[in-house]
């Protein structure tokens, strides 16, 4: 694939506008909650399922059982 070469011009760009900063700052996107280590036993067949899942999402099959527990109980409460 041939790479494209950018061509910068001397034009005038127009009025230009300042906005506010409105991004998160870094350490405020990374979200934990307080968790609670447990012990618990599930299928072979369960645990197969969300490893598959998780390896087409590219993340941890514990976050997704853990996401899918959250939402559970979210509804109840």
């Amino acid at each position: 694939m041939k790479k494209r070469k950018v061509k910068y011009t001397e034009e005038r760009i127009g009025k230009i506008k300042i906005v506010d900063d409105f991004l998160p700052r870094p350490k405020d996107l990374v979200l934990k909650e307080e968790t609670t280590k447990i012990t618990i036993a599930l299928t072979k067949s369960s645990v197969d399922f969300f490893k598959s899942e998780a390896e087409k999402y590219h993340t941890n099959y514990q976050t997704m059982i853990r996401a899918l527990i959250d939402k559970y109980t979210s509804h109840y409460i």
